[in-house]
This record gives C-alpha cells, structure tokens and sequence, in this order.
C-alpha cells in the first residue's frame, strides 16, 4: 500500500510539474495582424524575400520556378504590378508541382554586395539518374545595380539528392561572413537512405563554407574552426568538413538573429512531432532516432546527452509543417522584438516565441490570429519589417495592431 502510495504520488508530483511548466509559457495572442501587401503583384511561388543590404530601399524577391524580381519597398503601394527582372536561371532549374520541393530554394547577398556584387543561389537542376542541388555564385552587372549575369555562374557545390522532397534550401550568411547552407536528409519518408546520422554525406545538416577563399579542388575553402575538420576518431576523418551541425530532417527554414547572430531552424517533423532548434557548433539533432524530443522508429533513443533536444515542439494536432521564420528585430511592432516568428505549412496557424536563453526555456509562444495561410517563407525588409508567403503567390507583412 505504501509503494502504491508512493507511486501515486510521483505521478502526482510529475504532473503537476508538466502542468506548471505549461502554464509559465504565455499562449495569448499577439498584437500582432497579418495583412495582404503587394495585392497585385504577379511572381508564381514566391520562394525568398530579401534585401542587398546596399541601402537601396528594394525588395528581392525569388520565384521557385527560377527567376528573381526587384520590387520597391514599398508594399502598400497598389500600382506594383510586376518586379524588374533581376536573374532568370529557368532555364536551369527543375521544378514540378507534383514535386514542389524542388527548384530554386535560397537566395542570399554576400555581406560586402555594395563593394563585390556577389549573391549565391540554392536551386534544383536535372542529373540523370537524379536531380541535383547546386550552390552557384552570381554577379550583379556593372552596367545596371537591377540586372545579375545569368551567365557568370560559379557553381560552388553540386550534392546529389536520391528523391525529390526534403531539400532544405536556405542560404544564410552569419555575422562570421560564412555562408551556411541547409540540406535535407534526401528525402523519401522514415530517413529511407540513413542520411540524419550520416556523418559522410552533407545530407541531413547545415554546412558552412567560406566563399572568399578557395581550397585546393573547390570553389570554397573550408573554415578551419568547422567542428569535424579535426579530430583523431573514424568518424570525424571520415566526416564531411563542411559540416556545421547535423541530424536533421528538413530544415525550412534557417535563420540568423540580426542582433545576436543565434542561429535558429525550423525542422520539418515526419510522423508527430515539428520542432524549432537553436542551431550550434558540431550540434547533433537527433534525426532520425528522434523526432522532436521523443525517440523515433525501430532504432529510436531516449533522450542523450550527446542529442540535443529541440527548445519547441508542437504536435500534429497544431500544424503538420513547420515553417521556420526569423526573430523579429524591426520597429513596427514592439511588443514582439526579439521574438522568433514562425508558422504551419498544414494548418496555416502562426506564432511569436518567446525564448530565455540564460534560462534555456521558452517563456510565450504567443498566438498570432491572422486568416489560415499556407505559408511558404519568411523574409526581412530593409529596415528589419517582416513579410511572408504563400502558395498561393500572395505576399504578406506583419503590422500591428
């Protein structure tokens, strides 16, 4: 009766504590609205929204289909029907809606564009037997700041991906000036091919490459403080050095705090569980032995050591997939400053997190009401504002209320 008792009571204890650490994370809404910008503007798939960094007050804008326009930034402006052509790689880029993870997937200016007029493209080209990621330098004309060289490509990676989906795509540069590139565990379903804890494949993390220096037989060189270029385990000989972090499914999206330089990613979940991740060095993810912070298939683990838990997770009940954002540092809106904005691909919902990271917790996820939206990407303006898309080629700014 006693050992009954006693069980009885940790359960109660267990509970009660899962049940105050619910009710410490802040749910309520956001003042925080979601409204239509650009309403007649016509780029199909709206892929990446960014700025040059060049102080020039324009928007970029890619379609997944393999081209880049140049919008003014200036998104309540109804007379913005049609963005300057800026690159055209369609051509090049494979795309299907059937198979709409593919095509052209990140876009990102090199942090010195206003002096070298570098940018780098993410995109999906056709390989017989497979499809290919490549990772391309271009440059802007000198003739026109609104027009790139199609034909100046640099390719700097070619990965070879053995199924359509789970491609990753982000290109983001960190205030370290490398340039960090997401990739997917090379799809198919229950990490098919093993890549998620697969040290020798780039597939399944984030890499980091230095494009302003080249190795011998690269484009790139490898920054020497990466976590895997040296080590006397089998393993991290064996390892890709590119590698920055790993053990993930499908990283959409990455992105880096402007003010602290955090790296956070959004990573698609598989059977239950979609999860938000601060990203570090030489970091493990889990993938696939994990799902969220909860073992997964035949081989799944508990919780480890050497596995690092995501800081969020939510279920399939909430949303089925996870759209990473950004954190928020423009002006607009105060009340969210600081917070990482993200949504569902599923159900269209959206969310402004809150995190402690001296206290490594979460402390509001607040609910932002806007219409359901199949929310593509998030980007940033110029002056820090937040936009998003959809599918449905719609553009999207967060404005407060």
């Amino acid at each position: 009766m006693k050992t009954i008792t006693a069980l009885l009571f940790i359960v109660s204890l267990a509970v009660t504590q899962h049940l105050s650490a619910a009710e410490e994370v802040d749910t309520s809404p956001a003042p925080v609205k979601i409204v239509k910008v650009f309403p007649y503007l016509k780029i199909d798939r709206p892929i990446v929204i960014t700025h040059a960094g060049d102080n020039s007050d324009r928007l970029f804008i890619a379609s997944q289909k393999g081209k880049i326009f140049i919008v003014p930034n200036t998104p309540e402006d109804e007379d913005v029907e049609e963005g300057k052509l800026f690159l055209d790689i369609s051509d090049r880029v494979v795309y299907n809606d059937k198979q709409n993870e593919e095509g052209l997937l990140g876009f990102a200016f090199h942090p010195n564009y206003e002096q070298n007029g570098e940018f780098f493209v993410y995109y999906s080209t056709a390989d017989k037997p497979q499809n290919t990621s490549v990772i391309s330098r271009f440059r802007v004309s000198k003739d026109s700041p609104d027009k790139s060289l199609a034909d100046s490509e640099e390719v700097m990676m070619r990965v070879k991906q053995p199924a359509w989906n789970h491609n990753g795509g982000t290109l983001a540069f960190g205030k370290d000036g490398k340039l960090y590139i997401a990739f997917g565990d090379g799809g198919g379903g229950n990490d098919v091919f093993k890549n998620g804890q697969n040290l020798t494949t780039v597939l399944g993390s984030i890499c980091r490459i230095d494009v302003d220096h080249k190795d011998p037989g690269l484009n790139y060189a490898i920054p020497k403080d990466n976590p895997f270029v040296e080590g006397k385990s089998a393993e991290i000989k064996t390892a890709r050095k590119e590698i920055w972090a790993f053990g993930f499914r499908n990283p959409w999206r990455i992105a880096f705090d402007s003010k602290t330089g955090v790296l956070w990613a959004g990573d698609v979940g598989q059977g239950i569980w979609e999860e938000i991740d601060i990203v570090i060095k030489g970091g493990n993810y889990g993938w696939s032995v994990r799902e969220g912070k909860h073992p997964f298939g035949p081989n799944g683990v508990e919780a480890r050591e050497h596995l690092i838990e995501p800081i969020w997770e939510y279920d399939h009940k909430v949303g089925k997939s996870i759209t990473g954002g950004s954190v928020y540092r423009g002006k607009a809106i105060p009340a969210i400053v600081g917070s990482y904005i993200y949504g569902d691909y599923v159900s269209g919902k959206f969310w402004a997190l809150k995190y402690d990271a001296e206290n490594k917790k979460v402390t509001a996820n607040h609910v932002i009401q806007s219409p359901s939206i199949p929310v593509m990407t998030f980007g940033e303006g110029p002056n820090g504002e937040m936009f998003l898309s959809s599918s449905f080629s719609e553009i999207f700014m967060l404005k407060a209320k």
